[in-house]
């Protein structure tokens, strides 16, 4: 028995650490603040730890005695950060919390994954990645309604621990939003496709319209604001998570450009654009059919027992969600 194995399984009322009080780590304590549970976080910058102090949440600059905290309340520490500084995060988390259950809540899994196993390798660490989010940044944006009847991934692989991931998967309930169970690779190539290469489309459509005259921004309407409404998020954020996406990232824009070049072909050659439009309808309406269907809960599975990995993921690729 390893001595991860050895540990106790977290119990569902765990405290939570929340490390980086931005938008979706300053959302993720106020909303388990609220609903009763024991939860307190870190951020370097001491304007906005208080404001969230000021506001009544626990909340710390000191990094090391936030984590001795986290380790005695053996705590499960989120990891709220942009990707490029977790690096920087990891090797203190090792040294002074290594009891803790670590999960995240950055958009990229296999990136993460790969810099806890070189960096705090005898941390136990469960992903996760709610899909919910503003253009604006920083503790004035956070929201406790920000993730509710949100999704949000919990990575869900063979070797995963069944006590880490319903530890993980209750705190995302806590939250209000609803459990989506992938693998790493699975979820990075499918926010690729609907979250990251949106970011790049937005700032591609921001930059013609803005690049042709104040005419076209006075005249700019709904499907310009809603088209490009993400290319507001601060560049450096949007940097760090489109380009730890990079290769998945490059695969789904390739097609994109494909699928644009061959509509420049025809529109030049037929005078029409019929093909784009209408897979792009077509596409639409296949989510707005998923999205107004509500939840459809995963059945079935008991976790823990053999297999439960294997056939929540497969449930999940039926856009089905884990409600506990």
């Amino acid at each position: 028995m390893t001595a991860a194995a050895a540990r106790p399984a977290p119990s569902a009322d765990a405290p939570v650490c929340v490390l980086g009080l931005g938008l979706i780590g300053g959302s993720l304590l106020r909303v388990l603040h609220d609903a009763g549970r024991s939860a307190f976080g870190y951020n370097r910058s001491a304007e906005t730890v208080s404001a969230a102090t000021s506001d009544g949440y626990r909340a710390s600059t000191d990094l090391v005695a936030t984590l001795r905290q986290a380790s005695a309340d053996e705590a499960i520490v989120v990891l709220a950060t942009p990707v490029t500084t977790i690096d920087d995060l990891l090797p203190s988390i090792a040294e002074h919390a290594a009891n803790c259950l670590l999960t995240d809540v950055i958009s990229v899994k296999q990136a993460v994954a790969e810099s806890v196993t070189r960096l705090a390798p005898g941390v136990r660490y469960v992903g996760g990645h709610p899909m919910a989010g503003t253009s604006r940044s920083g503790w004035a944006a956070t929201d406790p309604e920000l993730f509710r009847d949100a999704m949000w991934m919990v990575t869900t692989e063979d070797h995963t621990d069944p006590d880490d991931w319903l530890a993980i998967s209750t705190l995302a309930r806590t939250a209000g939003a609803f459990v989506v169970p992938a693998a790493a690779g699975a979820h990075d190539r499918a926010v690729a496709a609907i979250s990251h290469l949106p970011h790049l489309t937005a700032a591609a459509t921001a930059a013609v319209g803005a690049g042709e005259s104040d005419l076209a921004l006075r005249l700019a309407a709904g499907s310009f604001r809603d088209g490009t409404r993400v290319a507001g998020t601060a560049p450096a954020l949007q940097r760090a998570m489109l380009e730890a996406n990079g290769i998945a990232l490059l695969n789904v824009l390739s097609e994109t450009i494909d699928r644009l070049i061959a509509a420049r072909d025809e529109l030049r050659e037929k005078g029409s654009v019929e093909i784009v439009v209408d897979d792009g309808h077509r596409a639409r309406s296949a989510y707005e059919a998923i999205a107004g269907a509500g939840p459809a809960p995963i059945t079935g599975v008991a976790i823990g027992q053999d297999g439960w990995a294997q056939e929540l993921r497969r449930q999940a690729h039926q856009a089905r969600v884990w409600l506990g």
